[in-house]
Protein backbone atom coordinates (compact mmCIF):
# COMPACT_ATOMS: atom_id res chain seq x y z
CA UNK A 1 0.00 0.00 0.00
CA UNK A 2 2.95 2.98 0.91
CA UNK A 3 4.22 1.60 -2.48
CA UNK A 4 1.21 2.03 -4.31
CA UNK A 5 0.44 5.28 -2.61
CA UNK A 6 3.92 6.88 -3.54
CA UNK A 7 3.74 5.31 -7.17
CA UNK A 8 -0.15 7.39 -7.74
CA UNK A 9 1.92 10.47 -5.62
CA UNK A 10 4.81 10.23 -8.45
CA UNK A 11 2.28 9.99 -11.33
CA UNK A 12 0.11 13.40 -10.11
CA UNK A 13 3.69 14.79 -9.65
CA UNK A 14 4.80 14.29 -13.23
CA UNK A 15 1.45 15.09 -14.34
CA UNK A 16 1.36 18.46 -12.42
CA UNK A 17 5.08 18.97 -13.79
CA UNK A 18 4.07 18.32 -17.36
CA UNK A 19 1.47 20.78 -17.25
CA UNK A 20 3.73 23.56 -15.52
CA UNK A 21 6.56 23.27 -18.18
CA UNK A 22 4.07 23.81 -21.08
CA UNK A 23 2.43 26.80 -19.25
CA UNK A 24 5.92 28.31 -18.71
CA UNK A 25 7.33 27.27 -22.11
CA UNK A 26 9.22 28.90 -23.96
CA UNK A 27 11.36 30.23 -20.50
CA UNK A 28 14.68 30.77 -23.58
CA UNK A 29 15.74 30.56 -27.10
CA UNK A 30 13.93 28.19 -29.58
CA UNK A 31 16.25 26.66 -32.14
CA UNK A 32 14.69 25.49 -35.29
CA UNK A 33 16.90 23.91 -37.49
CA UNK A 34 16.34 23.79 -41.53
CA UNK A 35 18.13 20.61 -43.20
CA UNK A 36 18.93 22.78 -46.70
CA UNK A 37 20.29 25.80 -47.66
CA UNK A 38 19.59 29.69 -47.03
CA UNK A 39 17.11 31.05 -49.57
CA UNK A 40 15.39 27.67 -50.21
CA UNK A 41 12.03 26.56 -50.61
CA UNK A 42 12.49 25.10 -46.83
CA UNK A 43 14.73 27.98 -45.58
CA UNK A 44 12.01 31.02 -46.91
CA UNK A 45 8.51 29.39 -44.83
CA UNK A 46 10.47 28.74 -41.59
CA UNK A 47 12.12 31.58 -41.40
CA UNK A 48 8.93 33.74 -42.07
CA UNK A 49 7.47 31.78 -39.01
CA UNK A 50 10.37 31.85 -37.09
CA UNK A 51 10.19 35.75 -36.46
CA UNK A 52 6.59 35.46 -35.64
CA UNK A 53 6.69 32.67 -33.14
CA UNK A 54 9.90 35.44 -31.60
CA UNK A 55 7.38 38.08 -31.12
CA UNK A 56 4.63 35.56 -30.22
CA UNK A 57 6.90 33.93 -27.36
CA UNK A 58 8.58 36.99 -26.27
CA UNK A 59 11.44 34.55 -26.76
CA UNK A 60 13.88 34.43 -29.60
CA UNK A 61 13.50 32.10 -32.29
CA UNK A 62 17.06 31.25 -33.95
CA UNK A 63 16.67 29.42 -37.51
CA UNK A 64 19.96 27.84 -38.37
CA UNK A 65 20.73 26.04 -41.61
CA UNK A 66 22.39 22.47 -41.36
CA UNK A 67 22.39 21.33 -44.85
CA UNK A 68 23.67 18.05 -46.14
CA UNK A 69 23.20 14.25 -46.86
CA UNK A 70 20.03 14.63 -48.28
CA UNK A 71 18.42 16.48 -44.89
CA UNK A 72 20.17 13.58 -42.57
CA UNK A 73 22.67 15.67 -40.57
CA UNK A 74 20.45 18.21 -39.68
CA UNK A 75 17.07 15.46 -38.58
CA UNK A 76 19.91 13.17 -37.19
CA UNK A 77 21.21 16.25 -34.66
CA UNK A 78 17.44 17.26 -33.93
CA UNK A 79 16.75 13.45 -33.35
CA UNK A 80 19.63 13.99 -30.45
CA UNK A 81 18.53 16.72 -28.98
CA UNK A 82 17.52 17.37 -25.68
CA UNK A 83 13.43 16.31 -25.91
CA UNK A 84 12.47 20.21 -24.37
CA UNK A 85 11.15 21.67 -27.13
CA UNK A 86 13.81 24.00 -27.66
CA UNK A 87 15.37 22.04 -30.87
CA UNK A 88 12.56 21.87 -33.50
CA UNK A 89 13.28 20.76 -37.16
CA UNK A 90 11.69 22.49 -40.42
CA UNK A 91 11.88 19.46 -42.78
CA UNK A 92 10.89 19.16 -45.94
CA UNK A 93 8.21 16.08 -46.86
CA UNK A 94 11.40 14.31 -48.25
CA UNK A 95 13.08 14.26 -45.22
CA UNK A 96 10.54 12.43 -43.50
CA UNK A 97 9.03 10.00 -46.04
CA UNK A 98 11.28 9.32 -48.74
CA UNK A 99 14.77 9.04 -47.22
CA UNK A 100 14.28 5.51 -45.77
CA UNK A 101 13.94 4.36 -48.98
CA UNK A 102 16.59 5.96 -50.93
CA UNK A 103 19.25 5.74 -48.49
CA UNK A 104 20.15 2.12 -47.64
CA UNK A 105 21.38 3.56 -43.88
CA UNK A 106 19.76 6.50 -42.25
CA UNK A 107 21.24 8.35 -39.03
CA UNK A 108 17.86 8.97 -38.11
CA UNK A 109 14.56 7.44 -38.07
CA UNK A 110 12.07 9.31 -39.54
CA UNK A 111 8.93 7.01 -38.28
CA UNK A 112 9.51 6.85 -34.35
CA UNK A 113 12.34 9.18 -34.47
CA UNK A 114 10.09 12.60 -34.01
CA UNK A 115 6.73 13.94 -32.93
CA UNK A 116 4.61 15.76 -35.55
CA UNK A 117 3.79 18.99 -34.78
CA UNK A 118 2.22 20.82 -37.40
CA UNK A 119 2.60 20.62 -41.46
CA UNK A 120 2.97 24.49 -42.25
CA UNK A 121 2.82 25.01 -45.74
CA UNK A 122 2.72 23.32 -49.13
CA UNK A 123 3.64 24.35 -52.49
CA UNK A 124 3.23 23.12 -55.91
CA UNK A 125 6.19 22.65 -58.25
CA UNK A 126 6.98 24.25 -61.73
CA UNK A 127 8.07 22.98 -65.13
CA UNK A 128 11.19 25.54 -66.13
CA UNK A 129 13.71 25.84 -68.82
CA UNK A 130 16.03 28.81 -69.13
CA UNK A 131 14.80 31.41 -70.98
CA UNK A 132 16.72 30.96 -74.32
CA UNK A 133 15.67 27.23 -74.49
CA UNK A 134 13.72 26.23 -77.47
CA UNK A 135 10.81 24.81 -75.74
CA UNK A 136 8.22 26.99 -75.43
CA UNK A 137 5.51 24.64 -74.24
CA UNK A 138 5.51 21.12 -72.28
CA UNK A 139 4.75 19.05 -75.68
CA UNK A 140 7.68 20.14 -77.35
CA UNK A 141 9.86 19.40 -74.38
CA UNK A 142 8.13 15.94 -73.91
CA UNK A 143 8.67 15.31 -77.88
CA UNK A 144 11.87 16.06 -77.62
CA UNK A 145 12.58 14.01 -74.56
CA UNK A 146 11.07 11.07 -75.88
CA UNK A 147 12.81 11.45 -79.49
CA UNK A 148 16.39 11.56 -77.70
CA UNK A 149 15.82 8.98 -74.72
CA UNK A 150 18.10 9.64 -71.82
CA UNK A 151 19.88 12.92 -73.58
CA UNK A 152 18.23 16.24 -71.72
CA UNK A 153 19.17 17.30 -68.31
CA UNK A 154 16.77 18.13 -65.27
CA UNK A 155 17.68 19.53 -62.14
CA UNK A 156 17.04 18.64 -58.67
CA UNK A 157 17.81 19.66 -55.36
CA UNK A 158 19.50 16.35 -54.31
CA UNK A 159 18.74 12.58 -54.54
CA UNK A 160 15.44 11.83 -52.73
CA UNK A 161 14.84 15.47 -52.06
CA UNK A 162 11.05 16.48 -53.24
CA UNK A 163 12.29 18.19 -56.56
CA UNK A 164 14.22 15.19 -57.43
CA UNK A 165 10.95 12.95 -56.88
CA UNK A 166 8.86 15.45 -58.74
CA UNK A 167 11.09 15.28 -61.69
CA UNK A 168 10.80 10.98 -61.14
CA UNK A 169 7.02 11.77 -60.83
CA UNK A 170 7.40 13.51 -64.41
CA UNK A 171 9.41 11.49 -66.33
CA UNK A 172 7.44 7.91 -65.01
CA UNK A 173 3.71 9.58 -66.16
CA UNK A 174 5.33 10.96 -68.97
CA UNK A 175 7.13 7.74 -69.99
CA UNK A 176 10.42 9.58 -71.00
CA UNK A 177 13.60 9.64 -69.30
CA UNK A 178 16.20 12.22 -68.98
CA UNK A 179 19.45 12.56 -67.10
CA UNK A 180 19.34 13.73 -63.32
CA UNK A 181 22.01 16.28 -61.99
CA UNK A 182 22.25 16.38 -58.07
CA UNK A 183 22.58 20.11 -56.16
CA UNK A 184 22.96 20.87 -52.86
CA UNK A 185 19.46 22.79 -52.43
CA UNK A 186 17.14 25.05 -54.81
CA UNK A 187 19.52 27.92 -55.36
CA UNK A 188 22.35 26.45 -56.86
CA UNK A 189 19.51 24.15 -59.30
CA UNK A 190 18.23 27.29 -60.40
CA UNK A 191 21.33 28.90 -61.19
CA UNK A 192 22.63 26.47 -63.78
CA UNK A 193 18.99 25.86 -65.25
CA UNK A 194 19.42 30.03 -65.62
CA UNK A 195 22.92 29.30 -67.27
CA UNK A 196 21.50 27.61 -70.02
CA UNK A 197 23.77 23.97 -68.07
CA UNK A 198 20.52 22.07 -67.40
CA UNK A 199 17.67 21.92 -70.32
CA UNK A 200 14.59 21.29 -67.77
CA UNK A 201 13.76 20.91 -63.71
CA UNK A 202 10.43 20.61 -62.00
CA UNK A 203 11.65 22.92 -59.13
CA UNK A 204 9.61 24.59 -56.25
CA UNK A 205 7.63 27.72 -56.57
CA UNK A 206 9.30 29.56 -54.03
CA UNK A 207 12.50 30.40 -55.15
CA UNK A 208 11.65 29.53 -58.79
CA UNK A 209 8.59 32.43 -59.18
CA UNK A 210 11.57 35.55 -58.67
CA UNK A 211 13.36 34.36 -61.63
CA UNK A 212 10.55 33.90 -64.18
CA UNK A 213 8.88 37.03 -63.20
CA UNK A 214 12.58 38.45 -63.72
CA UNK A 215 12.65 36.96 -67.25
CA UNK A 216 15.53 34.34 -66.31
CA UNK A 217 13.26 31.24 -66.48
CA UNK A 218 10.45 30.35 -68.11
CA UNK A 219 8.03 28.23 -67.10
CA UNK A 220 5.67 25.50 -68.80
CA UNK A 221 3.78 24.15 -66.75
CA UNK A 222 2.70 23.45 -62.74
CA UNK A 223 2.14 20.50 -60.66
CA UNK A 224 -1.28 22.06 -59.44
CA UNK A 225 -4.80 20.89 -60.57
CA UNK A 226 -5.51 24.21 -61.89
CA UNK A 227 -3.61 27.60 -63.34
CA UNK A 228 -1.65 29.40 -60.63
CA UNK A 229 -2.68 33.25 -59.34
CA UNK A 230 1.24 33.70 -59.22
CA UNK A 231 1.91 32.46 -62.83
CA UNK A 232 -1.33 33.28 -64.91
CA UNK A 233 -1.68 31.82 -68.36
CA UNK A 234 0.75 28.95 -67.16
CA UNK A 235 -1.08 25.42 -67.79
CA UNK A 236 -1.04 22.44 -65.28
CA UNK A 237 0.72 19.73 -66.29
CA UNK A 238 -2.59 17.71 -66.20
CA UNK A 239 -3.56 18.99 -69.85
CA UNK A 240 -1.09 17.40 -71.23
CA UNK A 241 -0.60 14.13 -68.46
CA UNK A 242 -4.46 13.80 -66.89
CA UNK A 243 -4.33 12.94 -63.64
CA UNK A 244 -0.65 14.71 -62.93
CA UNK A 245 -0.23 16.48 -59.89
CA UNK A 246 2.00 16.95 -56.99
CA UNK A 247 3.01 19.08 -54.27
CA UNK A 248 6.19 19.83 -51.42
CA UNK A 249 5.33 20.30 -47.98
CA UNK A 250 7.46 22.01 -45.40
CA UNK A 251 6.57 21.57 -41.89
CA UNK A 252 7.59 21.14 -37.80
CA UNK A 253 8.54 18.44 -36.35
CA UNK A 254 10.38 17.71 -32.58
CA UNK A 255 12.50 14.97 -30.96
CA UNK A 256 10.05 12.27 -30.27
CA UNK A 257 10.20 12.37 -26.33
CA UNK A 258 9.27 15.97 -26.23
CA UNK A 259 6.10 15.94 -23.96
CA UNK A 260 2.86 15.91 -25.75
CA UNK A 261 1.61 19.21 -24.05
CA UNK A 262 4.33 20.92 -25.24
CA UNK A 263 4.11 19.57 -28.91
CA UNK A 264 0.46 20.31 -28.52
CA UNK A 265 1.42 24.17 -27.43
CA UNK A 266 3.68 24.77 -30.01
CA UNK A 267 1.78 23.53 -33.00
CA UNK A 268 -1.39 25.32 -31.54
CA UNK A 269 0.85 28.79 -31.31
CA UNK A 270 2.17 28.20 -35.07
CA UNK A 271 -1.59 27.37 -36.67
CA UNK A 272 -2.78 30.44 -34.51
CA UNK A 273 -0.12 32.80 -36.69
CA UNK A 274 -0.57 30.83 -39.71
CA UNK A 275 -4.13 31.50 -39.55
CA UNK A 276 -3.70 34.96 -39.65
CA UNK A 277 -5.08 37.01 -43.17
CA UNK A 278 -1.84 38.83 -43.43
CA UNK A 279 0.50 35.84 -42.37
CA UNK A 280 -0.93 34.16 -45.16
CA UNK A 281 -1.30 36.41 -47.98
CA UNK A 282 2.60 36.92 -47.47
CA UNK A 283 3.15 33.09 -47.83
CA UNK A 284 0.81 33.13 -50.95
CA UNK A 285 2.92 36.07 -52.54
CA UNK A 286 5.67 33.59 -52.00
CA UNK A 287 4.32 30.50 -53.62
CA UNK A 288 3.39 28.78 -50.61
CA UNK A 289 -0.14 27.34 -49.60
CA UNK A 290 -0.90 27.42 -46.02
CA UNK A 291 -1.95 24.01 -44.41
CA UNK A 292 -1.58 24.26 -40.59
CA UNK A 293 -3.02 20.31 -39.63
CA UNK A 294 -2.98 19.07 -36.14
CA UNK A 295 0.10 16.42 -35.33
CA UNK A 296 -2.54 13.77 -35.75
CA UNK A 297 -3.49 14.62 -39.00
CA UNK A 298 0.23 15.73 -40.04
CA UNK A 299 1.50 12.26 -38.85
CA UNK A 300 -1.53 10.05 -40.54
CA UNK A 301 -0.70 12.40 -44.20
CA UNK A 302 2.79 11.28 -43.71
CA UNK A 303 1.55 7.74 -43.84
CA UNK A 304 -0.37 8.07 -47.05
CA UNK A 305 2.88 10.12 -48.57
CA UNK A 306 5.50 7.14 -47.28
CA UNK A 307 3.57 4.60 -48.93
CA UNK A 308 3.16 6.47 -52.55
CA UNK A 309 6.76 7.13 -52.20
CA UNK A 310 7.97 4.10 -51.50
CA UNK A 311 6.35 2.44 -54.75
CA UNK A 312 7.52 5.17 -57.16
CA UNK A 313 11.10 5.07 -55.60
CA UNK A 314 10.76 1.18 -56.19
CA UNK A 315 9.57 1.08 -59.87
CA UNK A 316 12.36 3.71 -60.69
CA UNK A 317 15.28 2.58 -59.10
CA UNK A 318 15.75 6.11 -57.24
CA UNK A 319 18.89 6.94 -55.45
CA UNK A 320 21.03 3.92 -54.22
CA UNK A 321 18.22 1.73 -54.52
CA UNK A 322 19.76 1.10 -58.09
Amino acid sequence: MIRLAASIALSALCSWGGASYASDWPAKPVRIVVPFPAGGATDVPARLLGERLSKFWQQPVVVENRPGAGGAIAAAEVARAAPDGYTLLFPSGSVMTVNQFVYPKLPYDPENGFAPVTNVVSSPQVLVVPEASPFKDIESLLTEARRKPGKLTFAHAGVGSQSHLANEYLLHEARIEAVGVPYKGDPPAIADIIGGNIDFALMSLGPSLPQIQGGKLRALGVTSKAELSQLPGVPPIARILPGFENSGWFGIVAPAEVPKDVVEKISRDARKILQETAFRERLATLGFSVVANSPDEMAKDMVVERERWRRLIKERRIGQTQ
